[in-house]
């Protein structure tokens, strides 16, 4: 009995110490198993072609994603992107006969619009963010399928070049999503914008109290989440070479919630982990092209992402509890 007594304790720690480092290195940890499942079962994974085909897929969930950490760093979450994807296709359809640049700039701007009203309802008057935003999620789905009722076709050098091109071998899909992750990252740790995200997200009284721009800070948190998910809707367009506001960007808030979470980055807010979410893109990447590849049907999916969650989250809680 006094033996177990005093084991008891050391196990305890062993226990806590074993659940930290899977939440904190977890993630990287399911990145090198599904690479190592892949280039063991599946063939031809150790392909230039693949790496290439991965990375571009990857790209569009990965902007998505970082403006759903802000969210969800901010003790909020944003589940319209995937309907402000759909409307940015529509959007770029509408107004590409004026000049790729004017496309682009209504397609980005429309994004940051719907991100604008997000931040007013959860700034302004106090609707939580999950109301929020699931209200904009339908209504922006039905606004995009009023610009364009149906899927239509993109013929644009332009277009076509973004979705397509590359500079010395890298396409252009991922220099943009690369080049983004590292504003994002610099804008969380080294701005003040980034400090009060982190400190609104911990508490929101406190940072009342403590004179921080609160509701300044929430829709800007907002208005880029927008603007990214209509940067990933341009992309996604310019890689499939048509707009298609049904289906374009269906069930992304459950892949960005997915990256976000499972790398770490907590539902309470407070915490923002740019890497882990770049990791956690890759995963859920990698853990659909393996279903694919092996002939599974794409419902598993989603049941997979959805496991994931769960685990995720309960790792989370675990760790708050204690």
């Amino acid at each position: 009995m006094t033996t177990d007594l005093a084991t008891a304790p050391t196990a305890a720690k062993d226990h806590t110490r074993t659940l930290r480092v899977l939440q904190d290195y977890g993630v990287y940890l399911g990145v090198a198993v599904l690479l190592l499942v892949n280039i063991v079962f599946t063939p031809h994974f150790l392909s230039t072609e693949n790496f290439r085909t991965q990375a571009v897929q990857v790209a569009p969930v990965l902007i998505v994603a970082l403006g759903m950490a802000l969210a969800i760093g901010s003790e909020g979450v944003d589940l319209s992107v995937g309907s402000v994807m759909a409307l940015a296709t529509s959007l770029i359809s509408l107004y590409l006969g004026y000049g790729i640049w004017i496309a682009l700039a209504a397609a980005i701007l429309g994004g940051a619009a719907v991100g604008a009203a997000n931040g007013a309802l959860v700034a302004f008057i106090g609707v939580q963010p999950i109301v929020a935003t699931l209200a904009l999620m339908v209504a922006g789905r039905g606004l995009a399928l009023v610009l364009l009722p149906q899927l239509k076709d993109v013929h644009d050098p332009n277009m076509a070049s973004l979705g397509s091109g590359d500079l010395l071998g890298v396409p252009y899909l991922v220099l943009i999503a690369t080049a983004l992750t590292l504003l994002v990252a610099f804008v969380v740790r080294r701005t003040t914008f980034g400090r009060q995200l982190l400190a609104i997200g911990d508490s929101r009284p406190a940072a009342r109290l403590a004179g921080l721009p609160v509701r300044r800070v929430l829709i800007l948190v907002y208005v880029a989440s927008g603007a990214l998910a209509a940067i990933a809707g341009v992309l996604a367009t310019a890689r499939l070479t048509a707009s298609d506001p049904t289906s374009l960007g269906t069930l992304m808030e459950l892949s960005a919630i997915t990256a976000v979470v499972v790398g770490g980055t907590p539902l309470s807010g407070g915490r923002v982990r740019i890497g882990g979410t770049v990791a956690g893109a890759v995963l859920i990447q990698l853990l659909t092209a393996t279903l694919i590849k092996h002939d599974l049907p794409p419902s598993w999916t989603q049941i997979a992402q959805a496991v994931v969650i769960v685990l995720a989250v309960y790792a989370a809680r675990e760790r708050v509890k204690r």
